[in-house]
């Protein structure tokens, strides 16, 4: 389904908390009663995102706040975290560029500016990646991949506009098999749900970004994702 999000109507915030490695952070399940579209969104594996290289407008903006229950004046500044935000780690333990590129990007790169809530998904994603044992480049394939397909939202329900019944920060879908509504819109399931997938891609780590993405999501954009790989890269440089 190709859908041109041209227009910004209120969104509505399903929040729960949940606490990861220590730190307490508000999980967002955004939901529309009418049409989201954050920036360009890709809101499922069968929706390509087209290059963004500008932050969301003024109507985006709001939307975004009333969904996360933010102010304006409680907003970190997006202008500063185009790459992901501030450090978290010194820079000699930090990956290197070949760690998380080893084969280089593919086509023409896209960017957003970030703001707290998906700074906050982006840890989660990482935070599993650990866990999972993908390490740093498992992190950047699944960094890009939400990017493509919720610019690191953790979606809920869009109505007449969802593909299917995808949600969350990877857009899977119940019907599918990747879990229950409540299950896909928690960051840590979705992820731990996605690696799990990865894992059992052979020779994964030996793929390009996009090759490894598209066999788990299996969109009909295969090559989509590949334009998130400098940025997830930049991401999980600075969050590792």
């Amino acid at each position: 389904m190709k859908v041109d999000f041209t227009r910004w109507l209120p969104a509505i915030a399903k929040d729960s908390y949940r606490k990861i490695a220590n730190d307490s952070y508000r999980k967002t399940a955004l939901s529309v009663a009418g049409v989201a579209a954050l920036g360009g969104l890709a809101l499922a594996p069968t929706a390509a995102a087209a290059p963004i290289t500008t932050g969301p407008h003024e109507g985006a903006v709001a939307a975004i706040e009333k969904a996360t229950g933010r102010a304006k004046t409680d907003r970190t500044d997006e202008s500063a975290l185009t790459t992901g935000g501030t450090t978290v780690k010194p820079a000699a333990e930090k990956p290197t560029r070949e760690e998380l590129i080893p084969h280089g990007v593919q086509g023409a790169q896209s960017r957003i500016p970030l703001d707290d809530a998906q700074l906050a998904n982006a840890r989660a994603i990482i935070d599993v990646a650990k866990k999972t044992g993908v390490g740093e480049r498992g992190a950047v394939i699944g960094i890009a991949t939400s990017l493509q397909e919720s610019k690191l939202y953790n979606l809920g329900h869009l109505g007449a506009y969802n593909d299917h019944d995808s949600q969350g920060l990877f857009q899977q879908r119940p019907s599918s098999g990747w879990g229950s509504p409540e299950q896909i819109t928690d960051p840590e399931y979705a992820s731990t749900a996605f690696f799990t997938a990865l894992k059992n891609v052979g020779g994964w780590q030996d793929l390009p970004l996009t090759a490894a993405a598209q066999t788990v999501q299996v969109s009909a954009y295969p090559f989509a994702y590949a334009q998130w790989e400098e940025q997830a890269a930049d991401i999980v440089a600075q969050l590792w």
